[in-house]
């Protein structure tokens, strides 16, 4: 495992080994049966390319009214816990006492990309967020705390963590594509990405 910091993020590269991402894998199938994908609109009306679900006491959701947190799956059904397997990944990387309420599952085909974003809908910015990459390569591209300016990108593969915290909460940050079959982990191909937050 190699440690990176780019412009305050820290990457965390080869952080889970192969038998450990599998088992994240098993656990994110577990809450996509009980929660299943979904592909969102952005509150423009623009389909996102991404297809995502979500576990933990919130789910985030976005639709024509909004980004936002929400109790419920659009189903109905409440969200799934976030799986031991996932929440021992965000106790090791932050070592915080305090646990996640809402772990994001997306997951990119071929051809989804993420456009630069802050993840500002939380009550409070001084938690981290913690992000795992599982399949696929994604180009990660990062900015700074205000839109706009230079940016720097890294490849992020299957078992990398990334966590954004201190100065580096808000900062500037998407997927702009990934590599499709890049990773066996996926029979089918792609890339799920988890993103760990505390909500309130």
């Amino acid at each position: 495992m190699t440690r990176l910091d780019l412009r305050g993020v820290a990457i965390f590269k080869g952080w889970l080994d192969p038998g450990r991402q599998a088992d994240v894998v098993a656990a994110v199938r577990g809450v996509v049966a009980a929660a299943p994908l979904f592909s969102p609109d952005t509150p423009y009306g623009r389909p996102m390319t991404v297809r995502m679900t979500s576990a933990g006491a919130f789910g985030w959701i976005s639709d024509r009214t909004g980004y936002r947190y929400a109790l419920q799956h659009p189903s109905g059904v409440r969200w799934p816990p976030i799986p031991d397997a996932i929440l021992r990944i965000w106790d090791e990387v932050t070592g915080l006492a305090r646990r996640p309420e809402c772990c994001l599952i997306n997951w990119y085909g071929e051809g989804a990309r993420m456009g630069l974003h802050q993840d500002r809908d939380e009550a409070d910015f001084t938690w981290p967020v913690v992000s795992v990459s599982l399949g696929d390569d994604g180009l990660f591209r990062i900015g700074s705390t205000t839109r706009g300016g230079r940016t720097e990108s890294i490849w992020l593969t299957s078992g990398d963590v990334v966590a954004m915290g201190g100065d580096a909460r808000l900062i500037y940050h998407g997927v702009d594509r990934i590599r499709f079959g890049s990773s066996r982990l996926l029979p089918r191909g792609g890339r799920i990405n988890l993103t760990l937050r505390v909500v309130t």
